[in-house]
Formats: structure tokens, C-alpha cells, sequence
């Protein structure tokens, strides 16, 4: 991690409250009268970096949704640091909680800077407008993420790399103790996913952050999360740390894939070898077995000739 990434987690508050910030509590949500997750319990644990993970369609960005208040639960509460989160004000949560959502549209015509700037929302008010702790806070962000350079370019001329990084630079700007972050590496090249992480796991670590992500890589997952939080059709199957947890029948359970767990060489976390289907290794076996000795030996196709 870089020297500039450091200046955002400094800025922003962390908590040490063993309390767990966010419950939920029999919850049931659905979309369009058709149920998505039903009857989940929750507690998301203070100070460490959880990941959900699951299928596709589980109900995985659903439930941050309900998290962060965007979705109203048909039936069950989510609290917010004890309290009801459908009773708190918009700006009370703003203060607390973070989101990074899946896909998000930005103003037409808005720069970089701009969108960034709309993160210190929160901490607006008629007596208290814009400040150099705000300016800070933006420009903390903007380093944090790579995309001060890009602070006077309008987001809509971006690509959708850079727009993610822009998205991710406003959440930060926020400084809230509690992130949810709906798939943030998407659209992002491999070095910058790691680079985010990293910055994901400082905030974390360093400096008792509470953060919530859904991601799709499992190792990724395994790699970076204290607690992994697995989901299957609405329902939350195993949480817990991931060499507690992980193992080739959840991952079989859950993904309907056949795998071989071993431990990460640099980390020593759980990392998933996904097995060959049975076609491609038959296939492999049988273009080994049609190969000719001279084919794999240039010294055997060199006698031949002779």
C-alpha cells in the first residue's frame, strides 16, 4: 500500500465497540411479491471485514440493500448500532453507514471532483458549510483510489474501470465507520482490485473499520475476510472465519461445484481448486493418448527422419 492510501484511513473514525453494528432479525424481503430472502438472521461482527458470497440470484445484494435501509423488509428489523434503522433520520445513518452499490448513474455533466464532493453531504448543514476538513477528506480520497488526476474530468467520459474507482473514492470521502460495498472490484483490472483490497483490509485492520462486501472470487474473499458470511437461495448457510468454514462439501453446497481446498502459499488461507469437468479431462486424456512419440520428442521425430 502506498503512502497516499494511508491518509484516508487516518481521516476516517473507526470503532472499537465490540457491539455488533448491524443486526438483522427474521427478515424477509422480496421484489415484486416474490420472496427473496426469508426468515435471516444476522449479526455482522465490529471491526472485521466480512464477505458474502453465494450464486448468483441468492439474495446477496438484496440483503445489503435492507442493510443500508434502501430495501423496507416485508417482515423482521435491521438495527443500526441498536437502533431500529426504519426510525433513524437519512442523515443519522449517513453519519454511520456507507454504500457502495452495485451500479450506480451519475449526473450527466458532473466531474470527478464533484461527485466525489457529494460524499461530505452528511456533514453539511445551514451553519456548517463547506470546510478544509471536507477538502481534505475529498482529496484523501481521491489519492486513496488513483483518481486525483482525474478530479476535473466529467465522470460520463470515463471508463467503466475509472468509474467504479470514482464510486468507490466518494464512499470514502463519506467517512463513515460502517461500509457496505455491493461487488466493489467490478470492472476493475486485477492490479487495482488488489490495490483496493488492500486498502479495504487497512481500514479494517489498522484502524477498526466495520466493512460488509460482496464479492464473487471466493479467494479473494477467503484471502482478505475475517468472517465469510455464505448464502444459498435467501438463506445464510455457514459465518464464521474462512479456514473454519470453507471447505470442498460447503463449496460443493453452495456453488454445486467440485473442488480441492488447499492452503493460500502466501497467506495460508483457504484457496478453492475448482476440479475438471469429466468431458474436458476425458478429452485431455485422449488427445494425450492419440499423441505420437514423435510429436513430444524431437529427438525420437529426428531419428524417424533419418
Amino acid at each position: 500500500m502506498n503512502p497516499q492510501t494511508l491518509t484516508i484511513a487516518e481521516a476516517v473514525p473507526g470503532t472499537r465497540d465490540s457491539r455488533p453494528p448491524l443486526v438483522a432479525r427474521e427478515l424477509d424481503l422480496s421484489y415484486d411479491q416474490r420472496r427473496i430472502v426469508s426468515g435471516l438472521d444476522l449479526e455482522i461482527p465490529a471491526g472485521q471485514f466480512s464477505v458474502i458470497v453465494g450464486p448468483n440470484a441468492c439474495g446477496k445484494s438484496t440483503l445489503l440493500r435492507a442493510l443500508a435501509r434502501l430495501l423496507p423488509p416485508t417482515n423482521g428489523s435491521v438495527l443500526l448500532d441498536g437502533q431500529d434503522i426504519a426510525r433513524m433520520r437519512t442523515k443519522q445513518i449517513a453519519k454511520r453507514l456507507g454504500l457502495l452499490p452495485q451500479s450506480s448513474i451519475a449526473p450527466e455533466g458532473i466531474t470527478v471532483g464533484e461527485l466525489v464532493s457529494r460524499g461530505r453531504h452528511p456533514h453539511q448543514s445551514f451553519l456548517r458549510q463547506w470546510t478544509d476538513e471536507d477538502e481534505a477528506a475529498v482529496l484523501a480520497a481521491l489519492r486513496a483510489t488513483n483518481t486525483e488526476t482525474l478530479s476535473s474530468r466529467p465522470v460520463d467520459e470515463l471508463s467503466g474501470g475509472q468509474r467504479q474507482r470514482v464510486w468507490v473514492a466518494m464512499v470514502l470521502a463519506q467517512e463513515t465507520p460502517l461500509l457496505l460495498l455491493d461487488e466493489p472490484t467490478t470492472f476493475l483490472d486485477v492490479a487495482f482490485q488488489i490495490d483496493l483490497l488492500d486498502l479495504f483490509a487497512q481500514l479494517n485492520h489498522d484502524h477498526g473499520h466495520t466493512l460488509v462486501a460482496v464479492l464473487h472470487d471466493l479467494n479473494q474473499a477467503c484471502r482478505y475476510a475475517d468472517s465469510i458470511i455464505a448464502m444459498k437461495d435467501g438463506v445464510v448457510v455457514a459465518q464464521g472465519a474462512p479456514d473454519q468454514i470453507v471447505t470442498a462439501d460447503l463449496v460443493r453446497d453452495v456453488f454445486g461445484i467440485d473442488c480441492t481446498v488447499i492452503a493460500d502459499p502466501v497467506t495460508g488461507a483457504p484457496m478453492i481448486v475448482p476440479g475438471m469437468p469429466r468431458k474436458t479431462a476425458s478429452a485431455r486424456q485422449g488427445a494425450a493418448a492419440r499423441t505420437t512419440p514423435a510429436e513430444t520428442n524431437p529427438t525420437a521425430r529426428k531419428d524417424t527422419e533419418e
